[in-house]
């Protein structure tokens, strides 16, 4: 089903593979890591292997999400993640990257609408993401995996951004990489589109009911028509 454009009203972005290149950092760590026997591979290329490696984690990836949201302790995962960020084990060795074009479509969009950031992230590393690049600034609100009783893809975070951004959540439009982000804005009865450059694949992201897949995030504004 198409975009029903008119009807959005605000817009909600997952962070990891949306904004963020992650999947892009995983794999080289990866590929660093299969480098020892690269022999073994095709033109000892290991990059398309780690790909290839790094895609197939989205399925299991999902229930990785909504495990610690069934058993009941997501707060005390939330919680651990935050005390093992601040030791410095939840960082990257590398640094924050942008999603090509992403900056300049954050500049453009929040002119026009209301955006929001909706991401099971830790707080800490969800703020520190945001403001190394200045962006932080665009987004009415931050839903993390601490603000909401669960998290994605239970549709409360995204029933929270809409509230904070004064709008009902029928009007959003969910932006993610992976299906979590798709069940979670289907769930809350939001629009959603779905985005290739993070661990997401085609099938898997319309399966779930992706009303729109494009190949990046930054096409979001043509997409929106707003320039």
């Amino acid at each position: 089903m198409p975009l029903d454009i008119p009807r959005i009203q605000a817009l909600c972005f997952d962070v990891d593979g949306t904004l963020h290149e992650t999947d892009d950092q995983f794999v080289l760590k990866l590929a660093g890591w299969l480098r020892p026997v690269r022999f073994l591979l095709p033109q000892r290329d290991p990059l398309p292997l780690a790909r290839k490696l790094v895609m197939l984690t989205e399925t299991p990836a999902t229930f990785l999400y909504a495990g610690p949201d069934w058993l009941g302790i997501d707060d005390e995962m939330a919680r651990m993640g935050e005390w093992l960020y601040r030791r410095g084990l939840g960082k990257s060795a590398q640094p924050y990257k942008l999603v090509a074009g992403v900056a300049d479509m954050l500049e453009v969009l929040h002119q026009r609408y209301p955006l929001s950031v909706v991401t099971a992230r830790g707080e800490r590393s969800t703020l520190n993401f945001l403001e190394h690049f200045n962006i932080r600034h665009y987004f009415t609100a931050i839903a993390t995996g601490q603000t909401c009783r669960h998290t994605k893809p239970h549709a409360d975070p995204v029933l929270w951004a809409a509230e904070q951004m004064h709008t009902a959540a029928s009007r959003c439009l969910m932006i993610g990489d992976t299906t979590v982000d798709i069940l979670a804005g289907k769930a809350a009865g939001a629009q959603t589109v779905g985005v290739l450059c993070g661990f997401g694949a085609q099938t898997e992201l319309e399966r779930c009911g992706a009303d729109l897949v494009l190949n990046s995030t930054n096409q979001l504004t043509n997409v929106l028509r707003v320039e």
